[in-house]
């Protein structure tokens, strides 16, 4: 009973002046991510002490006066960037610093293109096994394409990716010699991958937020969205939500505006 609204409200206002930087003085601010854990894990405690009968009932822990947060849209490669990137890895994989490094090089140049062109999520391409996998006619020229059984954070879903991620794929499986029940990627060369980025000076977009081999994903929606796919099956084919697309992708990409329908004059 002694924790209060007040009081967890002077705690978030301990949180933000307690810690000071050594060289300014200026209290170092917690990020907003962080104070949103920390009150999570609160709401979690107090809530076993309230069904315990310990606590006679939960306080209200909402933030006063709260105004909403700023939505950060994910970093992605722009076509131009995306190009570099790969003629980098490319280049580094017929070239590689040290002969013994030339099969991780390969086989980053292959993840880039790989995950560009089916738009999984890290955790899931390291899940994949061979057997996951199937090159099928599919589409409206029949082009040669990958069937995906993805296994994730959302369990059991599907994926049909675009013909780019074919090559790659039968590069892997042959360059390794994969059983079906081996993964694809055992190995995802982190590393390499930050070291090409920040050779390139892409480890940073416009808005300073860092690029990971997330954002290969992302990149992957960017663009299906600027070639004017559906939102609904890019959303079911990288099992998310429309809302999550149009929240954090689609407002972002100037192709999503029509400007025919922006520009309407009225007769004079």
């Amino acid at each position: 009973s002694e924790i209060t609204p007040g009081l967890v409200q002077e705690y978030r206002v301990h949180r933000t002046t307690s810690r000071l930087d050594k060289k300014t003085g200026i209290p170092k601010r917690p990020s907003r991510t962080t104070m949103h854990h920390e009150i999570v894990t609160l709401r979690h405690v107090l809530k076993t002490a309230n069904r315990h009968g310990w606590l006679p009932y939960l306080p209200d822990l909402t933030t006063p006066y709260r105004a909403s947060g700023k939505i950060a849209h994910r970093a992605w490669f722009s076509p131009d960037e995306y190009k570099q990137l790969y003629k980098a890895t490319g280049e580094r994989a017929k070239h590689p610093l040290r002969e013994r490094w030339r099969s991780a090089c390969e086989d980053l140049h292959d993840y880039v293109l790989f995950m560009v062109n089916s738009g999984l999520r890290p955790d899931e391409a390291k899940r994949i096994e061979l057997r996951d996998i199937d090159i099928v006619a599919d589409g409206p020229g029949a082009e040669k394409i990958l069937h995906i059984a993805v296994r994730g954070k959302r369990g059991v879903g599907y994926c049909k990716t675009m013909p780019g991620a074919v090559l790659p794929f039968t590069r892997m499986k042959k360059r390794h010699n994969h059983e079906p029940n081996q993964l694809l990627f055992p190995t995802i060369q982190r590393e390499l991958f930050n070291t090409l980025l920040g050779e390139l000076g892409l480890k940073h977009d416009r808005e300073g937020n860092a690029r990971t081999s997330y954002s290969l994903r992302h990149t992957y929606i960017c663009f299906r969205l600027m070639e004017g796919a559906d939102i609904y099956q890019i959303a079911k084919n990288c099992r998310t939500s429309v809302e999550m697309i149009e929240k954090y992708y689609a407002s972002h990409i100037k192709n999503m505006l029509d400007a025919s329908a922006i520009n309407v004059r009225r007769a004079k």
